[in-house]
C-alpha cells in the first residue's frame, strides 16, 4: 500500500514543481497589474492615491496631536486676557473634544482596508470635522479685549499659528486644510476691517496674504506627497515587472538545462548506438575490401565494399564532429596544448587533401613564412581547423580553380593562417548562417556534396578557445577566404643555446637589488614562451 500511495503522490509532487513557475508569473503579472492600475487617472488625484493620501493624513494628525493640545492650552490661556476665565476654559474644552473626536476617527480610519466608495465618505468625513475645528478657532479670536496694537499683534500671531499649524497637518488632503484655515482668516480679516483704520487695514493685507502663502505651501506639500506615492507605485511595478521576467527566465532556464541535459544524454546515447555497429561495418567491409580471405566471385561486390567502407567512414566522421560540437558548446572541450608548428600542420593537411584535390582539377599553392616558431596550443585541434577548412574550399571549388593557403605572421605579433579560394563564394546575408551549428548556405543546399553544416562552427569555436579570432570574407561567384589567427600570448620563442667552446662565465659582482642567482640565471640558455606561458 506505501508503495502505492508513493506512487500517486509523486505525479502530484511532479505536477506541483511544473505548475510553480507558472503560478509565480500569473501572480507577478497580478501584482504588476495593480501597481499599473494605481496610476491612472480619472480625478483631481489619482483615486488609487486617495487612500493612502487619507492614511497619510491621519498618520500625520496622529503623530502632531501633542502639539495641538500644546497649542490650545497656550491659546486658551492667553484667551484669559480678553474674556472671562470660565468662557476660555468652556472654549479649551470644546476644541479639545474636537480634535479627540478628530484623533478618534484617524485611528479607526487606519483599520479600514481600502475601498474606493468608503474612501470617499471618509474624505467628507474629515472635511468636516476640519471645518469644525476652524470654526471653533474663530470664537476666540474675534472677541479682543481691546483695540489697542499689543491686541491686535498677538491675535494675527495667534492666527499665522493655527494656519501655519493647520497647513501642515492637512497636506495630504488639501480641502481639509482650506475648511480649517479659511474660516480663522476671513474671521480675523473682517475683524481688522470693520474698525476701519489705515493699521487695521494692513493687518487684515497681511492675514489674507498669509492664507495664500500657506495654501499654497499646502498645495505643493499635498504635490510632493503625491509625486512620492507615484515613483513609490513606478517602483512597486518595475519590481513586479522584473519578477515577472526573472520568473519567465528561469523558467526558459529550467527549460534550456532540461533540453541540453535530454541533447547531451541522446547523443552520448547514440554514439554507443551506432559505434558499435560501426566498428563491426568498418571491420567487415574493410576485410571485404581487401579480399583477405579470398577474391570475390563478382568484381562488383569489391566495389561494393569499398563504397560500404567509405559511407561508414562518412558517417562515423560525422558523429565525431557532432560529439565535438556538443562538448565545445558545452565548455566540455579540453585543448591538449603543446608546441605546435603551424607550417607542419598545413602541410600535412595539404599532403591528406592533395590527391582530392588534384582529382577535381584544383590547384593549391602554398606561401608559408620561414623559420616561423612554434605555436602554444592543441595540435589536434589545429589540424582539425585545417582539414575543415581546407576540405570547403576543394568541396565548393569548381573543376580548374585555384586555392592559396598562406601561413604568416599578423601585426600584433600573432601568427596567421589563410584559405582563399575561387569557388562559388557565400552571400553577405548567409555568412551568420554558416558560421551556426548545422547551418548551410543556398550553394551547400544546391550541391551534390553538402555536408552537415558543423565544419566552420567546429573551426570557429576551436580558434576561439585558443583565443584567436575567425573571419570568414566572401564574394558570390568570385569566392570565399577564410583567416584565422593565433593571438602573440601563444607564439613561442627561444634563445639558440651557447656554443661549447664559448669561454667560461667569469664571476661578477651582482647588479643591486639582484642576487647572484638571479644574475647567474641571464647567461644560461633558455626556452620563452608568450605571456603566460
Amino acid at each position: 500500500m506505501s508503495e502505492t500511495a508513493e506512487k500517486k503522490d509523486a505525479p502530484a509532487a511532479t505536477d506541483s514543481s511544473v505548475h510553480a513557475p507558472a503560478r509565480n508569473r500569473r501572480a507577478s503579472t497580478q501584482r504588476v497589474r495593480e501597481a499599473r492600475d494605481r496610476l491612472t487617472s480619472t480625478t483631481g488625484t489619482r483615486p488609487a492615491f486617495d487612500h493612502e493620501l487619507l492614511r497619510q493624513y491621519a498618520q500625520t494628525r496622529l503623530s502632531a496631536s501633542l502639539v495641538v493640545i500644546l497649542l490650545v492650552i497656550a491659546t486658551g490661556m492667553l484667551s484669559s486676557l480678553w474674556i472671562p476665565t470660565v468662557g476660555a476654559a468652556v472654549w479649551t474644552l470644546g476644541i479639545l473634544s474636537i480634535h479627540a473626536i478628530v484623533i478618534r476617527y484617524c485611528g479607526k480610519f487606519l483599520t479600514v482596508p481600502s475601498n474606493p466608495a468608503l474612501t470617499k465618505k471618509w474624505r467628507l468625513r474629515f472635511i468636516v470635522l476640519d471645518l469644525l475645528y476652524g470654526l471653533a478657532w474663530t470664537l476666540i479670536l474675534i472677541h479682543p479685549s481691546g483695540i489697542d496694537v499689543v491686541s491686535n499683534t498677538l491675535m494675527l500671531f495667534v492666527m499665522l499659528l493655527v494656519v501655519a499649524v493647520s497647513s501642515m497637518l492637512a497636506a495630504g488632503l488639501p480641502i481639509a486644510a482650506f475648511a480649517a484655515t479659511i474660516p480663522v482668516t476671513v474671521a480675523i480679516a473682517m475683524n481688522f476691517v470693520l474698525r476701519g483704520t489705515l493699521d487695521d487695514y494692513i493687518l487684515a493685507a497681511l492675514a489674507v496674504t498669509a492664507e495664500g502663502y500657506f495654501a499654497l505651501l499646502a498645495h505643493r506639500l499635498h504635490s510632493t506627497t503625491l509625486a512620492t506615492l507615484e515613483a513609490r507605485a513606478e517602483k512597486d511595478a518595475l519590481i513586479g515587472e522584473l519578477e515577472q521576467a526573472k520568473a519567465i527566465s528561469d523558467e526558459a532556464r529550467h527549460r534550456a538545462e532540461s533540453a541540453n541535459v535530454s541533447k547531451s544524454r541522446f547523443l552520448a546515447q547514440m554514439s554507443h548506438e551506432l559505434r558499435t555497429p560501426l566498428n563491426a561495418i568498418l571491420g567487415f567491409s574493410e576485410v571485404m575490401k581487401s579480399e583477405i580471405f579470398g577474391a570475390h566471385t563478382v568484381p562488383a561486390y569489391k566495389d561494393y565494399s569499398a563504397d560500404i567502407h567509405n559511407s561508414g567512414v562518412h558517417l562515423l566522421n560525422l558523429i565525431n564532429e557532432i560529439l565535438d560540437l556538443s562538448r565545445i558548446e558545452a565548455g566540455r572541450f579540453e585543448l591538449n596544448e603543446e608546441p605546435v608548428s603551424l607550417v607542419h600542420v598545413v602541410a600535412d593537411c595539404h599532403h591528406l587533401l592533395k590527391l582530392r584535390a588534384s582529382s577535381r582539377g584544383i590547384t593549391i599553392h602554398e606561401v608559408f613564412e620561414q623559420d616561423m616558431p612554434k605555436l602554444w596550443g592543441d595540435e589536434r585541434a589545429a589540424r582539425q581547423v585545417v582539414l575543415n577548412l581546407l576540405s570547403n574550399s576543394i568541396k565548393f571549388t569548381p573543376p580548374g580553380g585555384e586555392i592559396w593557403l598562406k601561413v604568416g605572421w599578423t601585426a600584433s605579433g600573432g601568427q596567421y593562417l589563410s584559405v582563399k579560394d575561387t569557388g562559388s563564394g557565400i552571400a553577405e546575408d548567409e555568412i551568420a548562417i554558416v558560421l551556426s551549428s548545422f547551418g548551410q548556405g543556398s550553394n551547400s543546399i544546391k550541391s551534390a556534396e553538402q555536408g552537415a553544416g558543423l565544419g566552420l562552427p567546429i573551426a570557429k569555436n576551436l580558434i576561439d578557445m585558443h583565443g584567436g579570432t575567425f573571419t570568414l570574407k566572401s564574394t558570390l561567384r568570385v569566392g570565399t577566404e577564410v583567416i584565422v589567427t593565433y593571438p602573440p600570448e601563444r607564439v613561442m620563442t627561444a634563445l639558440a643555446p651557447m656554443r661549447e667552446n664559448a669561454p667560461p662565465l667569469q664571476p661578477e659582482r651582482a647588479p643591486e637589488g639582484l642576487t647572484s642567482d638571479k644574475h647567474r640565471a641571464r647567461h644560461k640558455p633558455i626556452m620563452t614562451a608568450g605571456t603566460g606561458l
